[in-house]
């Protein structure tokens, strides 16, 4: 397992993190096994929000009814949540004070524990007022309920804007990226070229601002092809040649091509975690192996260039 830094952790920061959005169908046994499969192989962050589910905190419920761990086992994972998208008369954004502080009571309850390793503001909230997210943050730390705090979907201004109140490191940023949405990277391989559609700007410095300010970034969706739209994986007939090289390059390293969709995230210098969403085992421990894997140049754009991605 490969392992990245985020700052001010001490314990070692997996870069393959259990995404738990899917398993609130599942028994207790299968949610075990998926758990397993990661930790087995040396996963330390487990991945939720407080909407994943039908209900607010259902797949938090689920998870803690299932792994019922103990104080020693909790402290060895890293616990992240996700809060500030409202489904009542939304969905809308409320980085209100009391909002954040009322979806992280929610969260600890439900994941029967007493912290959160990190908390993220889900996605930006046009009505966002810095200093409230501040008296959370500062209030939530202060108790012990929240030790680390970060940030999901958020621009580079947005990130700046939150720091002009907020005190503590902004620890990660999780931005959706596969190979087949990659505009952070793709958009500074082709900037200034006119007419070219990759060269528009979408946020695409994000990536690089993030790993100056030591922010790190999580891929969420990173097998999808788009923003939900199915994974590009096994789909020979819009992604042929990427899956072709997926293929190629998946017997040269003797692994899955989930492996090689994976390794070439975690092989960015930037330090990138993969969150996965799988609920199945056999692919979470694929992504755990490709963590290791480290894809040469050539391998690397090859797979950029078989998305559909230009090199000038």
């Amino acid at each position: 397992m490969k392992y990245v830094s985020l700052k001010g952790i001490d314990q070692p920061v997996s870069a393959i993190v259990l995404g738990m959005m899917r398993i609130c169908d599942k028994t207790d046994a299968e949610i075990r096994d998926l758990v397993a499969a990661g930790l087995d192989r040396g996963v330390t962050m487990i991945d939720h929000a407080d909407i994943y589910g039908p209900e607010y905190h259902e797949s938090e419920r689920r998870f803690a009814q299932a792994m019922r761990w103990t104080s020693s086992q909790r402290e060895k994972v890293l616990i992240q949540s996700k809060c500030a998208i409202v489904r009542e008369d939304g969905p809308y954004l409320d980085f209100s004070e009391a909002r954040i502080r009322y979806a992280v009571e929610g969260s600890l309850k439900a994941l029967d524990t007493d912290y959160l390793d990190v908390l993220l503001l889900h996605r930006p909230d046009a009505l966002m007022e810095p200093e409230e997210v501040a008296a959370a943050f500062t209030a939530l730390e202060a108790e012990g309920k929240v030790r680390h705090f970060g940030v999901s979907n958020h621009t580079i201004g947005q990130i700046k804007l939150l720091r002009q109140a907020v005190t503590q490191p902004l620890v990660a940023n999780q931005l959706q990226l596969s190979l087949t949405h990659a505009p952070m990277i793709a958009q500074g391989l082709a900037m200034n070229m006119q007419e070219v559609p990759q060269a528009v700007d979408r946020g695409s410095s994000v990536l690089d601002y993030c790993q100056l300010e030591g922010i790190t970034v999580q891929a969420w969706s990173p097998l999808q092809a788009g923003f939900f739209t199915g994974t590009f994986l096994g789909d020979r007939e819009q992604y042929r040649e990427l899956n072709e090289a997926l293929d190629d390059i998946a017997a040269e390293y003797g692994v899955d091509p989930i492996a090689i969709a994976t390794a070439w995230i975690t092989r960015h210098p930037a330090g990138i975690q993969f969150v996965t969403g799988t609920t199945n085992p056999k692919r979470v421990a694929a992504s755990c192996e490709g963590s290791d894997i480290v894809l040469t140049r050539a391998q690397w754009y090859r797979l950029y260039r078989a998305a559909g991605y230009l090199i000038p």
